[in-house]
């Protein structure tokens, strides 16, 4: 089992949230500690002087384990726009080097961390870095959510394409059927399964109630697999 992992997806709101969640509660009902961590977090709402995000709060409520805010979250924005645009609105740089040491900083409170990120492979951190950049600064093993839609295989297959050229080892991929009336779901699940070269970790039914829900222990047995 790796200390960390990266969650990214082939698109934003395609359930990276909810992968994670799921994720989270799966490894520590399996007795493996994990915490989440969510380096940027737009479209926050201010309770005082503290930013809360509701995503960030999804992970922590699927957690037992408590770490301080700004090591779970280190950048929060107002405005549910990219990242990048919302730093430079706040005017902040957002700093690798230091989601780097917060990751670092959070497995002094569990033995595993998840850290999703924002958007796609390439959504931009800045004028100069994107998302990409954390995942290979973190050296951690990726998870790809899948958001089961219309064009799912293409940016499946390209985003996977991109993580294996940053030099990264595609951990699993968790199939999210996010539109529960994709066509032909069972043949592109089949596709994705035959044509990515990591195992399906598992598959995410459409529900309101998926943030309460946990991953199948067998997903906690295939990233063992594939990372000894």
């Amino acid at each position: 089992m790796a200390s960390r992992y990266f969650i990214t997806g082939t698109d934003t709101e395609v359930g990276k949230t909810i992968a994670t969640v799921q994720l989270l509660r799966s490894l520590n009902q399996n007795n493996i500690p994990a915490i989440g961590m969510k380096p940027a977090a737009s479209g926050c709402l201010a309770q005082g002087d503290i930013l809360i995000n509701e995503d960030v709060e999804l992970q922590r409520a699927a957690s037992p384990i408590d770490a301080p805010l700004d090591l779970v979250s280190p950048y929060r924005f107002l405005p549910a726009i990219s990242p990048h645009l919302a730093a430079q609105e706040a005017g902040i740089a957002i700093d690798l080097h230091h989601l780097v040491q917060c990751a670092a900083d959070l497995q002094n409170y569990a033995q595993t961390v998840i850290i999703e990120g924002a958007g796609g492979w390439f959504a931009p951190l800045s004028d100069s870095e994107y998302i990409a950049d954390l995942a290979i600064a973190l050296k951690a093993p990726v998870i790809l959510v899948v958001g089961m839609r219309l064009g799912c295989i293409n940016h499946a297959l390209l985003t996977a394409q991109a993580i294996n050229q940053a030099g990264l080892q595609l951990a699993g991929w968790i199939a999210n059927c996010i539109d529960p009336q994709m066509a032909r779901y069972g043949e592109n699940l089949a596709y994705l399964k035959a044509n990515l070269a990591a195992p399906l970790l598992d598959e995410i039914l459409h529900s309101p109630n998926a943030a309460t829900g946990c991953l199948n222990p067998q997903a906690i047995t295939r990233l063992k697999l594939q990372n000894v």
